[in-house]
């Protein structure tokens, strides 16, 4: 399973961004999705994510009401819709997959076993 990020750029506070995620190499709607990012000097954390097609998405709470996960099985790809962007949310944002991820599991990022590279987004104030 291969994915490549994109869509990540500079923005104003404020800005909105669309980052895409498209997957390649058998992965199927039911492998559970999820984008996290990065910031320099900070662990890697969860941003937006679910099971599979048709599971509850689940949200970190600093990006709830502005950030929206959503899914295009036909074309294996997820997208991260971005809105409202703040400074804080400036990161390297990366896509992971992967099979099996019980509920617990799902925010953990050691849960996944395929990453994508990482797209980097700066929101400037």
């Amino acid at each position: 399973v291969q994915l490549q990020a994109s869509g990540g750029g500079l923005v104003q506070a404020g800005g909105s961004l669309r980052l895409s995620c498209q997957s390649s190499g058998g992965a199927s709607s039911r492998y559970a999705t999820a984008w996290f990012r990065q910031a320099t000097g900070k662990e890697r954390e969860f941003v937006a994510g679910n099971r599979g097609s048709g599971q509850i998405t689940y949200y970190a709470d600093s990006v709830k009401g502005r950030f929206t996960f959503s899914r295009d099985n036909t074309k294996n790809a997820v997208f991260l819709q971005m809105d409202h962007l703040k400074p804080e949310d400036t990161a390297v944002y990366y896509c992971a997959a992967g099979q099996g991820i019980i509920l617990s599991e799902v925010r953990r990022a050691r849960a996944y076993a395929y990453w994508g590279q990482g797209t980097l987004v700066t929101v400037s104030s």
